[in-house]
């Protein structure tokens, strides 16, 4: 079984680095051959148009001419070249389909609010293409109307709590609108019993493996990377079943499901990552996600008779 690791040669810092290691550390454990590689020079599409022949593999830097590899875990959200690996012929994980549908956070609600997925009310932005033209005020004051201040404000692409704004009043809902008016972005019902706080739940296969509670002292957002720190707790059984019905309707092999608090206690989904960051996770709870994450690897490349 020969597989490689890919992540986004621009962001390769810690929190990647760990990932990358981790996830190959626990594959080698299995046999694994596993190489980390930066998504970067792996294929292009040739002259050789009408069939999928058309997408060859660049030399790898050890030399060949073959892609060697018969998985590729994908720690990036490239939406182009996961698809060309599938087109080979390479097992991805997760699949192209599943991390385009969580790189876009309104797709993510649109794929899961047609299977009835508890989820704040969400009405997408209006994307504008003239920088010069101002907010469309009558649309913000419906968006408000609708949904009540404070609102929270999100571009449709970010990770880590980044491009997640609370407007708090119309003024700052125009000049939050102002700023993201070029980006997707999407509006949605602020859920004030969850403010700082939200459940983590990383599930492996459509099965949850690992969760915590995630809290933030200073900010309505409980990302760790602004802030937020894990604490280890019991997971109800509506937040499993809601986190990893979501996973498995999006397709995805391994995610982090993010899950509000409602008024009740009831669970409403926040968002969904396809690569999750999982050390603190992993630190807080003692929870082996990398070998989790592993362990279906390999028995999704047995199933396939893959090496």
């Amino acid at each position: 079984m020969k597989g490689v690791i890919l992540y986004n040669p621009y962001y390769y810092n810690d929190s990647v680095q760990t990932q990358a290691r981790r996830i190959a550390g626990e594959l080698r454990a299995l046999g694994a051959d596993v190489a980390i590689r930066p998504n970067a020079r792996t294929m292009f599409l040739s002259e050789k148009f009408g069939s999928d022949t058309a997408i060859e593999f660049c030399p790898p830097p050890d030399g060949g001419g073959a892609f060697p590899f018969g998985f590729a875990v994908f720690l990036d959200k490239d939406k182009y070249a996961p698809r060309m690996l599938e087109r080979r012929g390479v097992r991805v994980f997760n699949s192209a389909a599943a991390i385009e549908a969580c790189d876009d956070k309104m797709l993510t609600h649109i794929a899961l609010a047609a299977h009835g997925v508890a989820m704040p009310e969400t009405l997408p932005g209006l994307l504008c293409f003239d920088p010069a033209a101002a907010p469309d005020e009558g649309y913000c004051r419906f968006a408000a109307d609708r949904l009540g201040f404070p609102l929270v404000v999100k571009e449709c692409y970010g990770s880590m709590g980044k491009g997640v704004y609370l407007a708090r009043d119309f003024k700052e809902l125009l000049d939050i609108a102002e700023r993201v008016k070029l980006s997707p972005h999407l509006f949605q019902r602020f859920v004030a019993s969850s403010a700082g706080r939200d459940i983590r739940v990383m599930a492996v296969g459509g099965r949850a493996v690992a969760w915590m509670l995630r809290k933030s002292e200073t900010d309505f957002r409980s990302n760790i990377d602004l802030g937020g720190k894990g604490y280890a707790v019991e997971l109800e059984p509506p937040f499993r079943a809601l986190a990893e019905r979501a996973a498995r309707i999006l397709g995805l092999d391994y995610c982090g499901v993010d899950l509000l608090i409602g008024e009740r206690g009831e669970p409403l989904l926040c968002e969904v990552n396809s690569n999750a960051f999982f050390a603190e996770l992993e630190r807080v709870t003692g929870a082996n996600v990398a070998g989790a994450y592993a362990g279906h690897i390999a028995r999704a490349m047995r199933k396939q008779g893959k090496k």
